[in-house]
């Protein structure tokens, strides 16, 4: 019988926070093998996203097994499965995972073939691995869910705001919506936060700790025709009833648990959507696949510089401890695009 083999990783055992030694440790796991249409990849970088520290917050539960997080990771083939026709051993690829597998925070790891895509050629691990959970959030968010057109000349004259614009999800949001050729307004509350909300596609930029609708009025924009909410739901939902237009739509990607007076959607006939981006392969759905089509077009738009990664910092080494530090970066509240964690040596 054959020994399994051994890698590193980062996991949990304990729901902790983030400031305790033991909420992330160095863990050695089994090295994973692949299923029909899976891929083994080395990990050569992986980014830190609201899920991870959501499902990491402290909750009274204790894993037998280590729980790996970690869902945006870009690496190279290191073995197919049986099945795979997509990909071959050693091309550079990057992707976001699946919820309901073990992360990518780890040596190795596994992603279903179908919702991998060949890494831009111009980024580099750190940059591609800083992409694919906000840019499949935001494309479905704005094309999917929201039902924005692709073609610019439909969309003139039509405006959105983006809710929460100079974080993750939002860098990539402003400069597709751009693309799309809509009016695009951000919101953001720093000085600095604005700044880069206009430097990545934003028209305008205004407070979300005040009224919208004052605001748009202020910019002769009067309401919005989308709304795209990346921030506190509940907390901006009559503000968002109130800048919404008459048969507008509004998505957003953030959970809630205050009750939402949908009532306020009804005088205008508004329609409202949420987003989770591991849908497609937590129910393995018929069009699984889209998310390889998404990230592979966006590879080509990183490639042709009509959008550009939104990588801020990136930390070393590969560890518990530096994934603390990730982890806390993003639980201040203060982080800017995305951070890192590198295991390109």
């Amino acid at each position: 019988m054959l020994m399994s083999q051994k890698m590193k990783a980062v996991g949990l055992y304990k729901y902790l926070p983030i400031d305790h030694p033991e909420s992330l440790v160095d863990v050695e796991i089994d090295k994973p093998v692949p299923g029909k249409k899976d891929l083994l990849i080395k990990v050569k970088a992986v980014s830190v996203n609201p899920v991870d520290t959501k499902v990491r917050g402290p909750k009274d539960r204790v894993e037998k097994e280590p729980k790996i997080l970690g869902w945006d990771v870009s690496g190279v083939v290191a073995e197919t499965g049986s099945d795979v026709t997509m990909f071959k051993e050693g091309d550079e690829v990057y992707y976001a995972g699946s919820i309901n597998r073990p992360g990518g925070n780890s040596e190795f790891h596994l992603v279903d073939e179908r919702i991998a895509a060949h890494k831009p050629k111009t980024l580099s691990y750190e940059e591609a691995a800083a992409m694919p959970l906000t840019s499949l959030t935001a494309w479905e968010g704005l094309f999917d869910r929201l039902g924005i057109s692709l073609q610019p000349e439909v969309n003139e004259g039509k405006s959105i705001l983006i809710i929460g614009a100079a974080g993750g999800v939002g860098s990539i949001a402003l400069q597709l919506a751009k693309w799309s050729g809509l009016t695009v307004i951000g919101t953001a509350s720093r000085p600095e936060t604005k700044g880069w909300a206009k430097k990545h596609g934003a028209d305008y930029a205004i407070s979300h700790y005040e009224d919208f609708l004052p605001q748009l009025k202020q910019l002769g924009l009067y309401e919005a025709d989308y709304i795209f909410c990346l921030n506190s739901t509940d907390q901006h939902w009559e503000r968002m009833m109130e800048a919404i237009s008459p048969q507008g739509k509004v998505c957003s990607i953030v959970e809630t648990s205050t009750p939402l007076n949908i009532s306020l959607l009804q005088q205008k006939s508004v329609t409202f959507i949420m987003e989770f981006m591991f849908t497609r392969s937590l129910f393995e759905t018929e069009d699984m696949i889209k998310q390889h089509e998404i990230l592979s077009k966006m590879s080509k738009m990183f490639d042709d510089g009509k959008i550009i990664a939104t990588l801020t910092e990136t930390l070393r080494p590969f560890n518990a401890e530096t994934m603390r530090e990730a982890h806390s970066k993003l639980e201040s509240g203060k982080t800017i695009g995305k951070v890192v964690v590198s295991n390109n040596k």
